[in-house]
């Protein structure tokens, strides 16, 4: 398959018709093919949009959330596999675009797009069916979104930071089994502050927690993260900062197909999707599940 410069016309999903940098990345996509633009602002409409878009490439003009609405949506209607997609991150975090190497620049992401070859991508998909496009985490991950999402709709991206900052002054601290292909991570006799299962390599607009993640290599990354001291906290968070956290004595780590996690309750977080409480949860790799342009 070609570039999209050299295929078809396009259709591009957008939550937000006005953005001025979906403007930009339009004027530079139609000087090379024709684009359809369709605005979704609940599942029914999404549904309706997906049944027309025929063979066309389906674009994304947002961030990890309405990639992963389109992703679920497909998914659902076994339709992910024959659906060539594209990303314009337009979104607050664009943690999936990063691990991609997508440009950010509105600019530069439209003429990506349009150099770009279809990749195939893996997909995490939980026992209930609920996908996971670049990132999930509970324990103190999950309660830093929560506390971060108020932030988020007024200083933007630094809202995680915050409510990172203000969770890590009074973490959860949570009991649960881990387990990796069957390996037990960590038991309910350590008690865990996070849990991340990673497709892709950052989180909150580019902190690295899972650093070595890549979301084409058929594994995910778990990583744990032990309860442990005030000062140790501190430590652990300057070391995420850096993506050397994994290298710490509070932190295992582990690859792997199949991840259950259960035990005290926990809230998830699932590409800034929260869900919960919940007692038990599994998810497992769909390797090569879809097709990404990517440069």
């Amino acid at each position: 398959m070609g570039t999209v410069g050299a295929m078809e016309p396009i259709l591009v999903i957008t939550h937000d018709a006005d953005d001025p940098g979906l403007a930009t990345a339009l004027e530079i996509l139609r000087a090379q093919t024709s684009v359809e633009v369709a605005s979704a602002d609940n599942p029914g409409e999404l549904d309706g949009i997906l049944h027309r878009a025929g063979s066309r490439p389906v674009v994304i003009a947002g961030g990890d959330g309405s990639l992963h609405t389109v992703i679920s949506a497909l998914h659902r209607r076994n339709d992910l596999s024959s659906t060539v997609l594209g990303l314009l991150p337009l979104g607050t975090g664009n943690d999936f675009a990063r691990s991609v190497g997508l440009p950010l620049d509105p600019a530069e992401a439209a003429e990506a797009l349009l150099a770009g070859r279809p990749h195939k991508m893996d997909l995490l998909v939980d026992e209930v069916g609920e996908v996971v496009v670049n990132s999930v985490h509970l324990g103190t991950g999950a309660e830093a979104a929560k506390a971060g999402s108020g932030w988020k709709e007024r200083v933007g991206k630094i809202g995680y930071p915050i409510g990172a900052l203000q969770t890590a002054l009074k973490p959860p601290v949570l009991r649960l089994r881990v387990e990796v292909d069957d390996q037990v991570v960590c038991d309910y006799d350590e008690p865990v502050l996070q849990v991340a299962v990673g497709n892709g390599a950052t989180v909150g607009g580019g902190a690295p927690l899972t650093p070595d993640a890549a979301p084409d290599d058929g594994r995910a990354d778990v990583l744990v993260w032990l309860a442990t001291t005030p000062v140790a906290r501190l430590g652990y968070a300057a070391a995420l900062l850096r993506g050397r956290h994994p290298e710490r004595d509070d932190v295992r780590t582990a690859t792997g197909t199949r991840i259950t996690v259960s035990g005290e309750r926990f809230w998830c977080s699932a590409d800034g999707e929260l869900y919960g409480p919940e007692r038990h949860r599994a998810w497992h790799v769909e390797p090569a599940a879809y097709s990404l342009l990517v440069p």
